[in-house]
């Protein structure tokens, strides 16, 4: 079923002078809009990815996926009562977490008719009870509060533009490991070999050796720019 997140973003990605839900080849668009086909992926990046690789063939794709940056949660007695609680999560996402869902798609990314925009939103999610599930409530639907940054990535430097400046200006000069990576990008070690494995397969990074079981590597691409630094420190 299609969330209210999924809709608003569909409608603000295509909305004014564009198209919603075209079949093209066979396979159903979210919209299209200015030459490009959109495809908004609130799940995981796998679901769509040998879709997109077929269109890439033919046409241009840009591939929107939302990262929840604040979450507010309501929780309901049951679907359509009445509301018993509502409060912010404790827990912040980070642009960073990007890496986490980008590891499947590096087997297209980056591809000259290819670009992923990674939105940080806040956003509501509607709780409702479900005694027999692990946690005791289902999500029944998740909405869009605000789009606080967007932030385009289109080749293998762009992703090297995500990480902090000094990461970028160490791992150019000697090989770092991805408990370098954790320590220098403030992320758990897993999330860090995420990274690397996304530097790595992209072109960005290649290994040069390791360093006890640890892999070493080397970044092979210019840093970031005042651009794209400012646009990763905003979402900090």
């Amino acid at each position: 079923m299609e969330t209210t997140l999924h809709r608003q973003l569909k409608q603000h990605y295509g909305g004014s002078g564009g198209l919603q839900e075209v079949t093209i080849d066979g396979y159903r668009i979210d919209a299209v809009q200015d030459g490009w086909l959109i495809e908004i992926q609130t799940g995981t990046l796998a679901g769509i990815r040998n879709k997109v690789r077929r269109l890439l063939d033919n046409y241009s794709v840009l591939v929107v996926k939302p990262l929840v940056v604040r979450k507010y949660l309501i929780r309901w007695n049951r679907p359509g009562g009445r509301v018993v609680s509502s409060r912010y999560s404790p827990s912040r996402g980070h642009l960073y977490d990007v890496f986490e869902d980008l590891v499947h798609m590096v087997e297209v990314f980056p591809h000259p008719n290819l670009a992923l925009e990674i939105v940080l939103t806040e956003q509501e999610e509607h709780r409702v009870p479900a005694p027999r599930r692990r946690k005791g409530y289902r999500v029944q639907d998740r909405l869009l509060r605000e789009i606080t940054d967007r932030v385009r990535l289109e080749t293998a430097a762009d992703l090297v533009a995500l990480l902090p400046r000094p990461l970028c200006q160490l791992a150019s000069q000697e090989p770092v490991t991805t408990l370098e990576i954790a320590r220098e990008m403030a992320i758990p070690r897993w999330l860090a070999q995420k990274v690397g494995y996304c530097l790595r397969r992209t072109g960005a990074a290649r290994v040069v050796g390791k360093k006890g079981n640890a892999l070493l590597y080397r970044i092979e691409l210019a840093g970031p720019d005042d651009r794209t630094t400012s646009a990763a420190s905003r979402a900090a």
